[in-house]
Parts: C-alpha cells; sequence; structure tokens
C-alpha cells in the first residue's frame, strides 16, 4: 500500500513518496470504529484535503483487513466530480492513511438527519449529481453492498 497515488496530475515530486510528514493536521472532523478523519494541508502546495487514518493493529483484530484494501482498490480506480476522489495513500509502522477530497459542509445523511428542508431547485439538483455518480459507478462495475440490521442492502 505505500507510496500509492491517483492517476490525477499530482502536485508533489514524481519520484518522491508522499509520507505524513507532507501534511500539517488542521483539527479532527470524524471518528470511526479503528479510523479517525482530519482536515489536513499539504506542505508544499498548501492544499487541504481529508486524511483518513487507520489504525493496523484494529483492523487486523477486527478482520476488516480485506475491506481497507477493497476500498483502496475501488478508490484508486474512480475519478468524478461527485465523488470523494483519492489523491494519496501510504502506510508508517502503526497506521495506513488515505487523503481524500475535503468537501466541508457535511454529507447528505447529516442534513437530512439534521430535519434540513431543501428547496425542490436544490433537491433537483441533489438528485441530478448522484444519479451521474451512480451512472458512473454502474459503468465502471461497482456495487455497494452493507450490512445492517436488516440482513443485506446492495444497490
Amino acid at each position: 500500500m505505500g507510496g500509492n497515488h491517483s492517476h490525477k496530475t499530482p502536485v508533489f515530486d514524481e519520484n518522491e513518496d508522499v509520507n505524513f510528514d507532507h501534511f500539517q493536521i488542521l483539527r479532527a472532523i470524524g471518528k470511526g470504529s479503528f479510523g479517525k478523519v482530519c482536515i489536513v494541508q499539504k506542505k508544499d502546495s498548501k492544499k487541504m484535503y481529508a486524511m483518513k487514518y487507520m489504525n493496523k493493529q484494529q483492523c487486523v483484530e477486527r478482520n476488516e483487513v480485506r475491506n481497507v484494501f477493497k476500498e483502496l482498490q475501488v478508490m484508486q480506480g474512480l475519478e468524478h466530480p461527485f465523488l470523494v476522489n483519492l489523491w494519496y495513500s501510504f502506510q508508517d509502522e502503526e497506521d495506513m492513511f488515505m487523503v481524500v477530497d475535503l468537501l466541508l459542509g457535511g454529507d447528505l445523511r447529516y442534513h437530512l438527519q439534521q430535519n434540513v428542508h431543501f428547496k425542490e431547485e436544490t433537491v433537483k439538483h441533489y438528485i441530478c449529481e448522484l444519479a451521474l455518480a451512480l451512472d458512473y459507478l454502474q459503468s465502471r462495475h461497482i456495487i455497494h453492498r452493507s450490512v445492517t440490521q436488516t440482513g443485506l442492502e446492495q444497490f
């Protein structure tokens, strides 16, 4: 997993492996069962990203290694304006890191949970973006599965 980056034009020297030291952590924005997400700024370009990092030992203990590598593999092959794009991935002794687009303002699920009422024009806009993103994923033969309390969901 070390030193991978997307096929997009990089903002660093192609001969240099990107690592944790290339980023300045600005603040934490989320936490999962064994991973965290923070806002970072790449030191040379000053560009801001979201950095997801996961403890390797916890991934092994929770039998999630295969899922993490699958997520990385899928994200490396994607580039779309309505998806979160992967820019860099690397690891150190303790953690695995994925550096992705920073999208401030919360995701759609967050706003729905806050009972935000959207104008009809805004809803139409979001539906178009979702349809285009799903069409792109389908064209790449990607399907999402998630296990819920009711069983296996698939779309």
